[in-house]
């Protein structure tokens, strides 16, 4: 059986706390484990949170600043020490590409894997696999920031009581699907379109398109709600989203799953974070993020 979860390895904002390491993020999907933001520690979160080097095919850096990258450096030396068996793809803003060469060769260490750079310039697909799309879209941040979006293709769900009724079973229902008509029965007669799973990872940003373009018809969004509604202006100020305003845009966008993080170390009570989420209007599931957690993809609409 296939696994789509979110392990979480980290949820502090510009520093860690006793509680809460720098950001770090693995989407385990169908065999395939993509890390968004390596801040500082996250080597050692993996292995607390029972996540290996063998398991990311994947690094999705937003931006360059420390709390989402400093950690680069170890998890790129840790995949060459492990000997990961596969190439591993690493996307991150081309204009920053100067501090993931700093932090790829930060010291010395023997390369034995395949690291594939793939920096990010424009909005739009980034990669095609099998099971997904990657789509990425800039965000707004004061220094380049772009927010990712997986997108699994739609698929077909055979109807067993339309099959029979078109006298339909066994090797032939194979055959249907894969020419699309078979006996003069159509396809679309026996099954329906199974919506594709949708993940979005937002980070650093202020409300701006590529949010809302990201966050559309998602699954599970993954945004940051670095400040409380009471201090909208510093977030403002400082390229950040309230619990709010993240609320808001998933509302709006038709979120399943919302997983606030990326929390100020301001604040001390994570319920004020869920308070304010469902006053501004989300009604849907509801995860305030907290290290070492695994958050299940919902399962299909």
């Amino acid at each position: 059986m296939s696994v789509r979860e979110l392990v979480v390895l980290g949820t502090a904002s510009q520093v860690p706390t006793r509680h809460r390491n720098h950001n770090g993020y693995v989407l385990l999907w169908d065999g395939q484990g993509l890390l968004f933001d390596p801040g500082e520690g996250t080597q050692r979160q993996m292995l607390r949170a029972g996540v290996a080097a063998h398991d990311l095919h994947r690094i999705c850096v937003t931006h360059f600043h420390g709390d989402h990258s400093l950690g680069l450096a170890g998890v790129i030396q840790r995949i060459n020490l492990d000997r990961v068996p596969h190439p591993v793809t690493a996307h991150y803003p081309a204009s920053g590409q100067h501090f993931f060469d700093r932090l790829r060769y930060a010291t010395a260490y023997r390369e034995t894997v395949r690291l594939v750079e793939r920096p990010v310039a424009v909005d739009g697909e980034l990669e095609r696999s099998a099971s997904y799309v990657l789509e990425t879209h800039r965000l707004s941040h004061p220094v380049e920031s772009y927010g990712y979006r997986l997108v699994e293709p739609d698929g077909r769900r055979m109807l067993p009581e339309r099959l029979a009724a078109h006298g339909i079973a066994g090797p032939d229902v194979g055959r249907l699907r894969q020419l699309g008509e078979l006996n003069g029965v159509t396809l679309d007669e026996v099954s329906e379109v199974r919506p594709g799973q949708r993940f979005a990872f937002v980070m650093d940003t202020r409300l701006c398109e590529g949010v809302h373009a990201l966050a559309q018809d998602a699954d599970m969004l993954v945004i940051e709600s670095t400040f409380l509604d009471e201090d909208v202006r510093l977030a403002t100020d400082h390229g950040h989203l309230t619990a709010g305003q993240a609320a808001r845009v998933a509302a709006s966008a038709g979120v399943r799953h919302l997983v606030l993080t990326h929390f100020s170390q301001r604040y001390d009570d994570p319920a004020q974070f869920e308070r304010q989420a469902r006053a501004a209007g989300f009604t849907g599931e509801l995860t305030i993020a907290r290290d070492l957690m695994r958050v299940p993809v919902p399962k299909r609409r």
